[in-house]
């Protein structure tokens, strides 16, 4: 989980890549641009959020998901 929290590109990549194929595959959208405009707004929906956050030992990256309850602490 801490290496998709740190390498958040993958989900983003991942979500637009499947997302195409279905897109293309199920609903036989066609255009690349539609596809984008649809698959874009999801990704980003569904990426982590990195906040910068200060605790006593320091500075500290706190990441949140959509469905995740308790954020992930990377130092």
């Amino acid at each position: 989980m801490k290496f998709l929290a740190k390498n958040s590109f993958i989900i983003v990549f991942a979500i637009i890549f499947i997302g195409s194929a279905i897109l293309d595959k199920i609903f036989h959208v066609d255009n690349f641009l539609i596809r984008l405009i649809i698959l874009i707004p999801i990704g980003m929906l569904l990426s982590p959020r990195k906040k910068k956050i200060q605790t006593q030992t320091g500075e500290k990256t706190q990441i949140t998901w959509f469905l995740l309850k308790e954020p992930i602490i990377l130092d």
